[in-house]
């Protein structure tokens, strides 16, 4: 009878454990998956990033025909998306360049013939265009951010997490030179 219950213990205690262990390698593979999907947002905010600084050249050479004299604006696009190329994504070069972008975007309103320049309208269009893409890619990375770090924090991972590395994902946040720009209202005028 002593035998039956050392065994019976045994066994309760073997299967407590393997149960325990298939638990926390469930947790950490799922906590691996998830972090590997902030990662992808990371890179493919990278990747937009670097497809702007890419087509940058391009929209300054078909500025620089129509308006060569604008020395200081492409000057200045040019000096923005070389620091924006060499900093952090978050260190307030992007905002840089955005603003320098729009200054040289500007000069089709002075230049009717800029305007009108199809390989300039080509190229806003695609400006545009990864600038939506990196909107997306931004909400997308934010999306994995939180649902990494809800599982992260959710027992019984919150248990396991911290042991086993898994840091809280930052969101991807307006630097704070950005700040002042979107909190403002936007002015409208009709002319």
């Amino acid at each position: 009878m002593v035998d039956i219950f050392g065994w019976f213990w045994t066994s309760a205690v073997f299967v407590i454990a393997f149960g325990s262990l298939i638990g926390v390698i469930s947790i950490y593979n799922s906590l691996v998956r998830l972090r590997q999907n902030v990662n992808q947002g990371r890179a493919d905010i990278d990747a937009q990033l670097r497809q702007r600084h890419d087509l940058i050249p391009n929209l300054v050479e078909a500025v620089k025909g129509y308006a060569g004299h604008e020395k200081s604006t492409l000057e200045n696009v040019i000096k923005a998306r070389s620091t924006a190329a060499k900093g952090e994504p978050d260190s307030g070069s992007e905002q840089g360049l955005k603003i320098a972008l729009d200054n040289l975007l500007a000069l089709g309103e002075d230049y009717p013939d800029l305007r009108a320049s199809e390989n300039f309208q080509e190229l806003q269009s695609e400006l545009a265009d990864i600038e939506d893409k990196l909107a997306a890619a931004r909400r997308a990375l934010n999306a994995a951010a939180a649902q990494f770090n809800s599982a992260r924090e959710a027992f019984p991972a919150v248990l396991f997490a911290s042991l086993l590395g898994f840091k809280e994902a930052d969101f991807n946040t307006l630097d704070p030179s950005e700040r002042g720009v979107v909190d403002q209202a936007p002015k409208v005028a009709f002319s």
